[in-house]
C-alpha cells in the first residue's frame, strides 16, 4: 500500500467495500467480487482487520473535513517524496530534553528552511531509497 493508493481511493470514490481475510485468506467463492487487492507488505497476520483499519485511517483523514488544517497534509511523509521532519510539543525542555532553539526563534523562514533540510536528512537515513528517488526527480 502507498500513498497514492490512498489518495485515489479518498478523492475517486464514493464507498468502500472491504473483505477481510482471516487465517488463510478469502474464501475463493466470493473473490470473484474483488475489484482490488491491497497489501500492507510481505508479511503475513492472522485477519485482516488490521491492514483494514490501516487502509481506512490513510484513506479517511484524506477526506476533507478529517484533518483540522488541510494545508498540513502537504507537508507530511510521502507527499512531497520525502520523510517528515521531527516532530516537538511543549514544554520546551522535557527532562533536560531541548526543542532546537529554530524552532523556537519565530523566524517562519529560518523555521521552513531546518524543517527541510531534516526531511532530507532523516529520508537518507531512513530510506535510502526513497531519498534516491528524491534527487532524481529534484536535480536542477
Amino acid at each position: 500500500m502507498a500513498q497514492p493508493l490512498l489518495q485515489t481511493l479518498a478523492h475517486n470514490y464514493d464507498q468502500l467495500v472491504l473483505i477481510c481475510g482471516h487465517y488463510e485468506g478469502v474464501d475463493e467463492r466470493v473473490l470473484h467480487l474483488v475489484t482490488r487487492e491491497v497489501s500492507l507488505g510481505d508479511f503475513v497476520l492472522t485477519c485482516g482487520e488490521i491492514p483494514a483499519l490501516a487502509l481506512l485511517n490513510g484513506v479517511i483523514r484524506l477526506r476533507p473535513g478529517t484533518v483540522g488544517k488541510v494545508d498540513s497534509l502537504k507537508y507530511e511523509s510521502f507527499e512531497a517524496g520525502l520523510l517528515d521532519y521531527p516532530q516537538y510539543t511543549r514544554p520546551a525542555v522535557f527532562r533536560d530534553w531541548s526543542v532546537p532553539e529554530i524552532l523556537r526563534s519565530g523566524n517562519h523562514a529560518a523555521i521552513e528552511q531546518w524543517r527541510h533540510q531534516q526531511q532530507l536528512q532523516r529520508t537518507a537515513a531512513r530510506r535510502p531509497d526513497l531519498y534516491a528517488q528524491w534527487l532524481q526527480g529534484n536535480q536542477s
